[in-house]
């Protein structure tokens, strides 16, 4: 479930909700090191109180974008500096509530280019190539950008506001 439009779009109106370090790695381009990411941010994601298909969903944004960055970035080495930071968002009407997860990938390859960070269509069926899509499905928030010779992809997950629970009638 997607997060109320009102949140989506806080971070491109230039409102940022409150925000705390939960992690921050250093690793290298190494492939083996996904398994690890993975675990911590499947920590990291229910520290935050996703439910499981969300949290299975970041697992997934944050596993695409780091195989990105060693395919495409870093051409396959696998010795080169990777950051990844994970904060938890807080809501400024509820400071006792978080109201959702930014993970920031951070590494020094190639830039990209912004035309091929389009994805494919879906219609086009072959293997690869949808990752980005998928990215831009699982997460509310996904931005690219360049600074100081570094890549940086930025995304944010909104917690969906909680709904009270039905119950049967009668009770």
């Amino acid at each position: 479930m997607r997060a109320p439009k009102s949140q989506r779009n806080r971070s491109k109106k230039g409102i940022h909700p409150r925000a705390d370090l939960l992690l921050r790695l250093q690793l290298e381009s190494n492939p083996e090191a996904l398994c690890l990411v993975r675990a911590v941010v499947q920590c990291a994601a229910g520290v935050v109180r996703f439910q499981e298909s969300d949290s299975r969903a970041i697992v997934r944004s944050v596993d695409e974008a780091l195989a990105n960055v060693i395919r495409h970035a870093y051409k396959g080495r696998g010795d080169l500096p990777i950051a990844l930071t994970c904060r938890r968002l807080w809501s400024g009407t509820d400071a006792a509530t978080p109201c959702g997860l930014e993970v920031v990938v951070t590494d020094s390859g190639v830039s990209a280019n912004p035309k091929k960070l389009q994805g494919r269509s879906l219609d086009d069926l072959r293997p690869g190539g949808l990752g980005l899509h998928f990215m831009k499905q699982s997460m509310d928030v996904v931005e690219f950008s360049r600074k100081n010779g570094k890549n940086l992809l930025r995304m944010v997950k909104y917690l969906a506001p909680s709904t009270p629970e039905e119950k049967p009638e009668g009770e």
